[in-house]
């Protein structure tokens, strides 16, 4: 069925994505580092020296810091809390034996939802040391987040977290347990969820002061421009994680998908994702345009909105490509999991 193995596949051989974006950091970004080292600490998300180690390699403070430019100091340190929260919570899905367990996970989730439903938007489970620390961590990120933020916002916004997660615990974790690997339109589907970007999308609006009207929002020009610019960034990131997720036998990859059932090799199974990933990036802009020319009475909301997606598919470019996060170090081991993933994130035993 596949000819190269993927694992021949390297950063080497990435071609270059078309991105006609400006390289941008925000002027926070180093004390969006130093809160996040701080916080992760504090709310039990890293607690071996290990787990630190991978983490700061990561550099999420840095990640958010070029996706979010613009955010002032509270909100950029919020967007990188926000940041570690959905990649640890991925890591114990995709590593660990969490995200093979469906009951377990469909446990966690609902303890989550719980969080995102309550009416004190999580103060109260913030506080208490009986939950995983996965669900206490989420409540201190939502008592930040949701006050001030109006009411079809968060409705929405929760709605795409569970999605995520739902994706993530049930639609990827089957597919292991049966050992399938997904077909390229579902996987695509799919993908925008369990990369959670539709959330980091929402934050957008938290980052710029925004409420995107849910007609707007809702429409068929909003939706096509966001779910092409979301593409952009779960396929970049597929194709820059391909090396790390296929050293554990992950086969939830775009890379890797095209590989299986189109039966190319692993060279130019890259060379294809990437070509469609400039493509898709060239129909965002044209997708972009028509947005705005269709609702010119609301550009004070959508002209910043469409430069927060513009600078997602540029800073995520520029994360992806330089994290030590998919980058193996030389004469260096694979980490493997056990070595980083926290089990109190996902079990109330503390």
């Amino acid at each position: 069925m596949t000819g190269e193995a993927p694992d021949a596949v390297t950063q080497a051989d990435i071609p270059e994505l078309f991105c006609p974006f400006p390289h941008r950091v925000n002027p926070h970004a180093e004390q969006a580092r130093r809160h996040l080292s701080h916080w992760v600490g504090t709310v039990g998300l890293i607690q071996r020296e290990s787990a630190r180690r991978r983490f700061e390699h990561a550099d999420f403070g840095w990640f958010a810091s070029v996706v979010y430019p613009t955010a002032d100091e509270d909100r950029i340190a919020l967007m990188a809390d926000w940041f570690a929260w959905l990649f640890l919570v991925d890591d114990q899905l995709d590593d660990g034996d969490f995200g093979r367990d469906t009951e377990h996970a469909a446990r966690v989730v609902a303890g989550m939802r719980a969080v995102l439903e309550s009416a004190d938007h999580g103060a109260a489970a913030a506080r208490r040391t009986d939950l995983p620390t996965a669900v206490s961590s989420l409540a201190d990120l939502w008592r930040r987040t949701a006050p001030g933020m109006p009411a079809p916002w968060r409705h929405r916004f929760v709605r795409h977290l569970e999605e995520c997660l739902t994706a993530a615990a049930v639609w990827e974790a089957g597919n292991r347990v049966r050992g399938v690997v997904p077909e390229e339109d579902d996987y695509i589907a799919n993908r925008r969820h369990t990369g959670a970007i539709y959330v980091c999308m929402d934050l957008v609006e938290v980052v710029e002061r925004l409420e995107v009207p849910v007609g707007v929002y809702d429409s068929e020009e909003f939706q096509e421009a966001l779910d092409a610019a979301c593409n952009v960034v779960c396929w970049t990131n597929d194709i820059y994680s391909l090396e790390k997720e296929r050293s554990l036998g992950e086969v939830h990859n775009l890379v890797y998908v095209v590989l299986h059932h189109r039966g190319l090799d692993g060279r130019r199974a890259m060379s294809h994702v990437c070509e469609v990933t400039s493509a898709e990036t060239r129909r965002f802009l044209a997708l972009e345009e028509r947005l705005l020319r269709r609702h010119p009475e609301h550009s004070g909301v959508l002209v910043p909105y469409v430069r927060g997606m513009r600078t997602w598919i540029r800073g995520n470019l520029d994360w992806s490509s330089r994290t030590k996060r998919y980058r193996a170090q030389p004469g260096a081991s694979v980490p493997q999991p056990a070595s980083y993933l926290e089990q109190d994130l996902v079990v109330a035993e503390r």
